[in-house]
């Protein structure tokens, strides 16, 4: 199983020593470095910005919003990366949640999988370059029809040559349609909340997209998993978990409206409704600390690595027989290269 890193969300700044964490990947050994974009900072600037010292390290974006630029500047956004990097970029999409796109972008959210579907034929479109792009979908239409603006739209095509026709789009996806879409339409699924006890389960989701896979897509053999597995090293699994539990709550009680929160149904599925329910409870009240102290630390076991560096080592065998092929490590950048250590 290969080790990335993810250099997770920004809050006032820029996180300290995240620059020198990711040269540093490339020294450890770690297959890959993964941005984030939520309202605001983007997931490309950094990974570029960052990206550009070092020379092995793949550079994915976990995730790109889909609402946040068309399909076309994704595109381009994307194929431009790929050369600077010298063909190290993965393009990582998710579709985040209404609060988001209806609040911060102001573009509908409903019909996620649709939007994500034609969102992701435009953008394969666009890098493999064979024709003029043209898209007739219900959310994109290129060019745009007659009768709409001045009517002089025409298909395009890039004027820069794609790297690779093939870059490697991944999805992030927590329910279980998304799940298998993105076995269906992409070549990596991003999970956040992944718990190796329920691996047939996730398997038995891939298996049905697989199924439905059309030509000129990868082989399935090649879809990678790339599973965002926060990490916190202390003197005890406990007291380590204790440094996780706000970041669930966060997902879990403050990452989406009421009815409509997709972390805490992933969390749900887990078996940790009742947990979730409690959770909810605390952070609509104001009250982190309660909520924090509502996360259970078997569901923390579950989906995250804590404790002493033997504590990771044990906890990460679980990992190695999974449908996962890479474990993204969510940590600071002062424990990423103990964490590595401890699981080599």
């Amino acid at each position: 199983m290969r080790i990335g890193w993810h250099t997770g969300y920004w809050t006032a700044g820029p996180p300290a020593g995240a620059a020198a964490a990711v040269q540093d990947c490339d020294r450890l050994g770690v297959d890959s470095v993964w941005t984030a974009e939520a309202y605001g900072s983007d997931a490309f600037t950094p990974l570029a910005w960052w990206g550009a010292s070092t020379r092995r390290v793949r550079l994915g974006t976990a995730v790109a919003q889909i609402a946040a630029r068309t399909p076309t500047a994704t595109a381009m956004a994307a194929l431009t990366m790929d050369h600077l990097s010298d063909g190290r970029f993965i393009l990582g999409l998710g579709v985040s949640g209404p609060q988001v796109v209806e609040g911060w972008y102001g573009a509908p959210y409903p019909r996620p999988l649709a939007r994500t579907r034609e969102f992701v034929a435009i953008v394969r479109d666009v890098l493999r370059r064979e024709v003029p792009v043209r898209a007739e979908g219900d959310f994109y239409r290129l060019p745009l029809p007659e009768g709409e603006g001045m009517g002089l739209g025409k298909p395009l095509r890039s004027t820069v040559h794609p790297l690779r026709t093939d870059l490697p789009i991944h999805l992030a996806a927590e329910g279980p349609k998304n799940i298998a879409l993105a076995a269906e339409i992409a070549d990596g699924w991003l999970p956040l909340f992944y718990a190796p006890r329920l691996d047939d389960e996730f398997r038995a989701l891939l298996s049905e997209g697989f199924a439905r896979r059309g030509s000129g897509i990868g082989d399935p053999e090649t879809f990678e998993v790339s599973a965002t597995v926060p990490v916190a090293l202390g003197p005890d699994v406990e007291s380590a978990a204790d440094r996780i539990r706000p970041f669930v709550a966060l997902y879990a009680g403050g990452m989406g409206a009421k009815g409509a929160n997709f972390h805490a149904n992933a969390l749900a599925r887990l078996g940790y409704a009742e947990a979730c329910t409690e959770i909810q409870a605390h952070w609509a009240a104001g009250d982190r600390a309660r909520a924090a102290a509502a996360v259970p630390t078997e569901l923390v076991r579950d989906v995250a690595l804590v404790g002493t560096p033997a504590d990771l080592a044990e906890q990460a065998a679980a990992w190695q027989s999974t449908a996962v092929t890479t474990m993204v490590l969510q940590c600071g950048p002062q424990e990423l290269p103990e964490a590595v250590a401890a699981l080599r």
